[in-house]
């Protein structure tokens, strides 16, 4: 319960009010108890009708203004409420878009999706009708007080079973943990294969991977059965628990309260209302321990939440330069994914001047992606830096550094929406002029002219319905949005056709003319073939720097400074 303590804290005001109405409804409550000893002892003893009138025109009016400060008492919790579940929400969210790339990449999809939805699992446990019933546990106390003045033997009676309830409670409470924790495992794990089933089915039938992820489905049905079942035991075995506990209570309530009133130490009347007393007591606690297994999921829920924003997430804030020239430097740079023996490359000392060209080539899972995604500050180095402009890119604010680069990224993906959306996403002053010129730009144009929406085409799970050259252009047409200095496309002809990879050409002359420092991660050999400056990856662990001499002439700005401890070779 530390959650609802941390709520009621932080609005003390708030509280306060909270606590005000929730006693003044359980005082009036008290009236239903009183009513019934009042006609007992009065109407039916004396049979007076105007007795029995002003009685239930009293109980009446405390009903009425008990329903009304109950339903002011919701209105305050849900006040209360709010800020809680949508700061657990927007966390949630915060983490899964700013933090980084490398962190998230440990977590499996399935693990992202339950971390995405803990709040609602916390948001059901503190919602307003369930903090208006944790409120009426203290006020426990008021029945039990007026129990007390009636007949203190009753009133240790429903003390004494009062506490039965609350160790009951407690200890169906770490009893129910376990299980849920299990659960919540379990159900990640079938979101995940979800995901699997229906993020890509055809890959799913082309590769007869059906048996396979039908015993991973079997198997993690059986074990959120046997979990759901463990569950459900306990939450059966506590509730029938409190039924025979509610049934006790009012049996010894009657024995010895009939006891009491033969022994003229109390009569029917009260009788009667101390066990009404008795029951209003237990009933507050008696919610509290039916809520154990919510309560319990949203326990768990909020650590999946604080151990999710424990995710390292990258700066906010950082330098801004102005005026980016175009110039990068790789500073004794090394990278190695973490659990890896080797790096996937070190000691890289390579200055680019801005307006170079320079071609990234190697073999698949030589770390060209990897190198892209270090410059684009998606990932870390592991040593040494990555300079722009003579700034070490770890004290450039990322927000700024992307709007000056133009990354065409190996594998695109796109959030869901329209695609001028996630083009605008990434210049949000772009105008529809400069829409149509880097749709135009990624030869486009007839694609989307044969469009039936247009720009407004919306796209779903990441663009996976398009066929992979119009995403690959798309991701172009998006990356041109940036107008930046910084040019690097990982692959850039991969999935093209003659014409898209003519396309891509034209663009690279294009920005090559226009000063741009480009860099170009690929294998294909008519990119390498004529650059003035290769980064071959192949070469392991220091890479290594080729200045080819050009055979035709050289595009605009090709030259670059370079800076090596390996090996430099001509030719």
């Amino acid at each position: 319960m530390n959650e609802l303590f941390k709520r009621l804290k932080a609005f003390p005001l708030v509280t306060l009010e909270l606590l005000g109405a929730s006693l003044f409804a359980n005082i009036l409550a008290l009236a239903s108890s009183l009513f019934v000893i009042q006609v007992l002892n009065r109407y039916v003893a004396h049979g007076v009708d105007a007795s029995l009138i002003t009685l239930v025109c009293g109980v009446l009016i405390a009903i009425i203004f008990e329903f009304s400060f109950r339903q002011i008492r919701l209105t305050l919790a849900d006040a209360l409420a709010k800020p809680f579940d949508r700061s657990y929400a927007a966390s949630s969210y915060d983490v899964l878009t700013c933090a980084r790339g490398d962190a998230l990449a440990q977590l499996t999809p399935g693990q992202k999706r339950e971390a995405a939805a803990a709040a609602d699992a916390v948001q059901q446990a503190y919602s307003a009708p369930s903090m208006a019933a944790y409120l009426d546990l203290p006020f426990a106390a008021v029945f039990l007080l007026a129990l007390l003045l009636l007949s203190p033997p009753l009133a240790l009676i429903a003390f004494i079973f009062t506490i039965i309830v609350i160790i009951l409670g407690l200890v169906n409470f770490k009893a129910m943990k376990g299980p849920t924790q299990s659960m919540q495992g379990h159900l990640a794990q079938r979101q995940g294969l979800l995901d699997s089933a229906l993020s890509d089915p055809d890959t799913v039938r082309a590769f007869t991977a059906e048996s396979f992820l039908r015993k991973r489905w079997a198997a993690v049905l059986d074990s959120l059965e046997t979990a759901r079942t463990t569950m459900a035991k306990r939450q059966g075995s506590q509730q029938n628990t409190i039924i025979a506990v509610q049934a006790l209570l009012s049996t010894a309530t009657i024995a010895v309260g009939g006891m009491l009133v033969v022994a003229g130490d109390l009569d029917v009347g009260l009788l009667i209302g101390a066990n009404i007393l008795a029951a209003r007591t237990l009933a507050p606690i008696i919610r509290i321990t039916q809520s154990v297994g919510i309560i319990a999921k949203a326990t768990t829920s909020i650590q999946v939440v604080e151990n999710f924003a424990r995710l390292p997430r990258e700066p906010r804030d950082g330098s801004a330069l102005g005026l980016y020239k175009g110039a990068l430097e790789f500073k004794d740079l090394g990278f190695a994914y973490a659990g890896q023996p080797t790096p996937l490359f070190e000691s890289l000392n390579l200055k680019l001047q801005p307006g170079s060209l320079c071609v990234v080539t190697g073999a698949n899972s030589m770390g060209k992606t990897s190198l892209a995604r270090l410059i684009v500050g998606l990932m870390k180095p592991t040593r040494g830096q990555v300079l722009v402009d003579g700034v070490d890119l770890a004290q450039v604010a990322p927000e700024w550094w992307r709007r000056q680069i133009i990354y065409l990224p190996q594998e695109p993906g796109f959030f869901n929406g329209t695609v001028r959306d996630n083009i605008l996403a990434y210049n949000p002053t772009m105008d529809e002029a400069g829409l149509n010129k880097v749709i135009r730009e990624a030869g486009l144009e007839r694609y989307f002219a044969q469009s039936q929406h247009g720009f407004d085409t919306q796209l779903i799970a990441g663009g996976r319905d398009l066929s992979l050259g119009i995403r690959r252009r798309l991701a172009l047409a998006r990356a041109l949005a940036s107008e930046g200095q910084l040019v690097i496309l990982d692959e850039p002809t991969e999935g093209l056709d003659a014409e898209g990879t003519q396309q891509i050409s034209k663009v690279m002359n294009t920005l090559n003319q226009r000063g741009c420092t480009i860099i170009a991660l690929s294998h294909d050999r008519n990119i390498i073939q004529g650059a003035p400056l290769i980064l071959d990856l192949n070469v392991k662990p220091v890479p290594k720097i080729l200045t080819p001499k050009p055979k035709k002439p050289a595009p605009k700005n090709p030259q670059a400074t370079v800076t090596y401890t390996g090996t430099k070779s001509n030719g």
